[in-house]
């Protein structure tokens, strides 16, 4: 159970990119502190508990398969909505493609956000493979404007040589889903004071006629 006001926070994170960009590698990088270069296409869910500000935080990890064909993914993709607090979008700095499947992922779940009527959903993006530079297909400037036009975070790492840059990302997102909830709490409240505040103006206009 989550405890904002506690020490206790738990969230769901997904994490989405096209095949080759690190994704597994950026996971277990930040579950380990080790480094593998080579994973199957195999769907896997962690849970791993850290201490962000001095709070433990237990995350649930989603390292989710990416399908070509988005269209016949939309129901998969609103459930990861519906089950995620937040999300990291992985791309290979040294792929092109990989970016621009970041802006459709981007998209897809801000549309079924929209459709499931839930409020802004903190996403982080992570260009890989810093150390490939050499390699380099897509600019550090691209990342930085795409997360500044979808509201987003934005970290360049190495998966492989980098932990700290990776752990920097996870607890960048947890940073972003506490605002969020803390936002969404207080903007319940707002909205039953309002609806308490009319409730009583209706009843004194009903008891003036």
């Amino acid at each position: 159970m989550t405890r904002l006001n506690g020490q206790r926070m738990d969230a769901n994170v997904v994490v989405l990119g096209t095949d080759n960009v690190g994704k597994s590698a950026l996971i277990v990088r930040f579950l380990t502190r080790r480094f593998i270069g080579e994973y199957g296409d195999i769907e896997s869910l962690y849970t791993h508990n850290v201490v962000v500000d001095g709070r433990e935080q237990a995350l649930n990890i989603w390292d989710a398969p990416y399908s070509q064909d988005l269209s016949s993914e939309s129901l998969m993709y609103e459930k990861r909505v519906q089950w995620a607090d937040g999300f990291v979008l992985v791309y290979s700095i040294c792929d092109r493609a990989s970016f621009n499947a970041v802006s459709r992922l981007i998209q897809i779940i801000k549309t079924n956000k929209d459709i499931l009527g839930f409020e802004k959903m903190p996403i982080v993006i992570v260009g890989n493979k810093r150390d490939l530079h050499h390699h380099r297909t897509v600019l550090s400037e691209e990342g930085r404007l795409l997360a500044l036009s979808a509201d987003c975070q934005f970290y360049e790492v190495s998966a492989a040589e980098n932990y700290h840059s990776v752990l920097m990302v996870f607890h960048g997102l947890v940073d972003r889903i506490r605002e969020s909830r803390v936002s969404v709490k207080k903007l319940a409240g707002i909205k039953g004071i309002v609806k308490s505040m009319s409730a009583v103006f209706t009843r004194r206009r009903t008891d003036s006629l």
